[in-house]
């Protein structure tokens, strides 16, 4: 999480971004990670106007999606999903088999490893979800699998441009 913010606050100073999208649910602790990510950009420098939340996604491709259509309400032109390079490879197929118009910029470990990346003292109160229950404890190895794989995704019509998606997700389609 710290290498993820950090890396958004090194796209914001050079001018790469004008805006940041920190998403993730309460998955495994009883904190809304996207809430504990803003905080740390805030701590950071960042200015709260340029940070918004996706508070809804569990697994990875669901922070793609979910963010994704945080930036299309806001009318953000252009959109790129910043993390390390493992998570960018893993997630290179799904942009490109739902034809998502996301562009990648993965860490790059060598000026990452040049950076200051202080850790800002915050107060994680905000992100405090109670009754959070860990996704460890609720779902089985193959239901997260199933959620990674962006099978949970609750999509947009307009965003499944293929018809063989639309049929194949016609239960998961909201309007």
């Amino acid at each position: 999480m710290k290498m993820r913010v950090s890396w958004a606050n090194h796209l914001y100073k050079i001018g790469a971004t004008k805006h940041i999208i920190f998403s993730g649910s309460s998955v495994y602790t009883g904190y809304r990670e996207s809430t504990i990510m803003a905080l740390y950009g805030k701590g950071l420098g960042i200015p709260d106007s340029v940070i918004f939340e996706e508070r809804r996604a569990e697994h990875s491709t669901e922070n793609i999606y979910y963010g994704y259509l945080v930036a299309k309400s806001k009318g953000f032109k252009k959109i790129a999903f910043a993390t390390d390079p493992f998570q960018t490879n893993m997630l290179r197929s799904f942009i490109k088999k739902y034809d998502l118009p996301i562009d990648l910029l993965p860490v790059v470990w060598q000026t990452l490893s040049k950076l200051e990346m202080p850790t800002p003292v915050i107060d994680p109160s905000s992100a405090k979800v109670a009754g959070t229950i860990s996704l460890l404890e609720t779902q089985t190895f193959f239901q997260r699998l199933r959620g990674t794989m962006g099978k949970n995704i609750c999509w947009k019509r307009e965003d499944l441009k293929k018809k063989r998606y639309r049929r194949r997700y016609k239960d998961r389609i909201e309007d």
